[in-house]
Parts: C-alpha cells; sequence; structure tokens
C-alpha cells in the first residue's frame, strides 16, 4: 500500500532561507530512492516562512529506506 505524507514546517523569520535551502537539497537524492513515487518541497506564497513537504512511497519498507538514507540523516541533524 502507497503512503503518502504532508509535513508543514515552519521556519524563523531570520531562518527562512536556510530552511529552503536544507528542504530543497533533499528532493533529487529523494526521487533517485527505491520506492519513492512522489517527493516536492512547497513554498506559501502568502506566508514565507511556511513550508510543505508532499511525498508518496511505495510501502513502509521504502519509507524506512528513506528515513535510513545519509541524505535523511543529514537533514534531520540539521534542525534537531
Amino acid at each position: 500500500m502507497t503512503i503518502t505524507k504532508k509535513v508543514t514546517f515552519i521556519a524563523k523569520q531570520d531562518g527562512i532561507e536556510t530552511m529552503k535551502k536544507l528542504l530543497s537539497a533533499m528532493v533529487v537524492p529523494s526521487k533517485a530512492e527505491e520506492g519513492c513515487i512522489f517527493y516536492e518541497i512547497f513554498q506559501c506564497k502568502d506566508r514565507p516562512e511556511k513550508f510543505f513537504a508532499v511525498e508518496t512511497w511505495r510501502d513502509e519498507a521504502a519509507l524506512g529506506g528513506h528515513k535510513a538514507s545519509e541524505h535523511y540523516k543529514i537533514y534531520k541533524s540539521s534542525y534537531e
């Protein structure tokens, strides 16, 4: 069964560009992963500090592989 996630991110006013770069860096490597059906980042036009990640994975195993990827680990460690 496919899994679709929509994740909302709110950047601090002085961190909008940093958040944009961090999230955008995830797109190409995530799309290249086995089991990735869709992966895009969107930024609200009326609230530029608000971002959405929309992703669809073939199944739980594909999503698990994504969370174990090196680019995901770098992304997670960048804001935790």
